[in-house]
């Protein structure tokens, strides 16, 4: 009877207020899934024959990026992300447009990209009078206002009265920076490259204040900094912007934008901007209903924990495969570094077998790495005998030596004789055993040649 009118309902109280915990950490989950899942049930927009002709002709275009978070930034394995890129996608979900990014690393650079063709289109150029000359703008997808960032130790900055005879820092071509020379010409402004050194520049005290995005100004710590108000009547609107001389693509991405469902469009900046700007200070009567709501659902969990205990070998898995797949990107990382190199470079094992090579490798003895892997060098035919030979037992000799090798020398290839530079080293294992040998070799006949150099040889 105790159990029944004390214990019970108590016990599914504490179970439900857990689950209602639970409930909000699922909430956030879907809205980091709703971005991929939203793209697989896309209705494309309704695009005219010159559009789809255009397409056609121009499958992809290049935008022109400046790692600008949370809206457009590459993430940990190289890849863009942020909010405007989901916009992207989904546009290609929409009109079959692909986008192809390209770094670039202020905005100054990114402005002379669009001006000379280079880039067709940026997501993240807020509109100004100097811009319009060269560039068209799509329909608006969101926007926030700009604010002055001072000082924490000097007063709050609320209007640009307050900066007369002051120094105000912006990136170079600021979009606010023409309206503020010609408005209040008393301000002293001062260009640098990123929004990184102008904060820095406040902060070492060289310049007064400097003006951001109300949500980037968010995203650091501001340490000694302090957000100021509102710049009253500025507002930097979220749009694609696209070099002139391109209206059908313009066209596009306008009807594109206009089919964007509202709600997919506001699930998207709740993704990547809420909790970004600073919430009201909460009431008592609100935190102490929020630590009720955390002790109960901890609580809850804590009576759960012992019917998932059984899903701890599938988390073991899952670290085991995220794991392979880090392994697997660093092998390809590695693969890219050595097929960047520009002179030939070899991996052969403790037999003088090949291991791997780079493309340079394979162009000087026009072979394939899957026609060579494994072989020696005297069972193949890309030099000559005596050359390959030769070689070959250099190679075994090191081997056994355990001594690197640099020298200026002459080699007969198939093509002819050639004047390298050559080098071959030992590689160890990360427990100190012998595991092959590191090489390559640079021809100098060739540099020579490219250079136009007519040194003797």
């Amino acid at each position: 009877m105790l159990f029944d009118r004390g214990l019970k309902p108590a016990l599914v109280g504490v179970l439900l207020c857990g689950l209602l915990g639970l409930m909000r950490c699922s909430v956030a989950a879907q809205l980091a899934l709703h971005g991929d899942a939203a793209t697989h049930n896309v209705q494309p927009v309704e695009l005219a024959a010159h559009e789809r002709e255009w397409i056609r002709d121009n499958p992809t275009v290049t935008v022109a990026s400046l790692q600008y978070p949370l809206y457009l930034f590459q993430d940990e394995h190289g890849q863009w992300s942020g909010l405007n890129n989901d916009v992207l996608k989904r546009v290609t979900a929409m009109t079959g447009l692909q986008f192809v990014h390209q770094e670039s690393f202020s905005t100054d650079h990114m402005l002379e990209r669009l001006k000379s063709g280079a880039a067709d289109i940026s997501t993240t150029l807020a509109i100004s009078e100097e811009r319009k000359a060269f560039l068209d703008y799509s329909h608006a997808f969101g926007g926030a206002g700009w604010v002055f960032v001072g000082r924490a130790d000097a007063p709050r900055l609320e209007s640009f009265e307050q900066l007369a005879g002051r120094r105000l820092v912006l990136p170079a071509r600021h979009a606010l920076e023409d309206t503020i020379r010609r408005d209040f010409p008393s301000i002293v402004i001062h260009s640098v490259k990123t929004y990184a050194e102008a904060r820095a520049l406040v902060e070492s005290g060289e310049a007064y204040a400097t003006i951001e995005n109300e949500i980037g100004a968010q995203l650091y710590p501001l340490g000694p900094l302090k957000v100021g108000g509102l710049v009253e009547g500025k507002w930097e609107a979220d749009n694609l912007a696209v070099r002139k001389g391109m209206p059908v693509l313009l066209g596009i991405l306008n009807k594109a934008l206009e089919a964007f469902p509202p709600a997919e469009l506001r699930a998207i900046r709740l993704k990547w901007l809420e909790g970004v700007a600073p919430a009201p200070a909460p009431t008592i009567g609100r935190q102490l209903l929020e630590w009720a709501c955390w002790v109960m659902g901890g609580l809850g969990l804590f009576g759960l924990l012992s019917l998932v205990w059984n899903r701890r070998l599938r988390a073991v898995i899952k670290l085991r495969l995220a794991a392979e797949k880090d392994l697997g990107d660093q092998l390809a990382f590695q693969h890219a570094l050595i097929d960047a190199l520009p002179d030939p470079v070899f991996v052969r094992d403790l037999h003088g077998r090949l291991i791997t090579c780079n493309r340079s490798y394979e162009e000087a003895l026009s072979v394939r790495l899957d026609q060579v892997i494994g072989r020696l060098l005297i069972e193949l035919d890309t030099l000559p005998e005596a050359t390959a030979l030769m070689l070959h037992e250099e190679f075994m000799l090191q081997l056994r030596t355990r001594k690197s090798r640099f020298s200026k020398r002459r080699l007969q290839f198939n093509n002819g004789p050639r004047e390298v530079y050559q080098w071959t080293v030992p590689f160890y294992s990360a427990d100190g055993k012998l595991r092959g040998l590191l090489g390559g070799w640079t021809d100098i006949s060739q540099r020579r040649a490219e250079s136009g150099c007519q040194c003797p040889q």
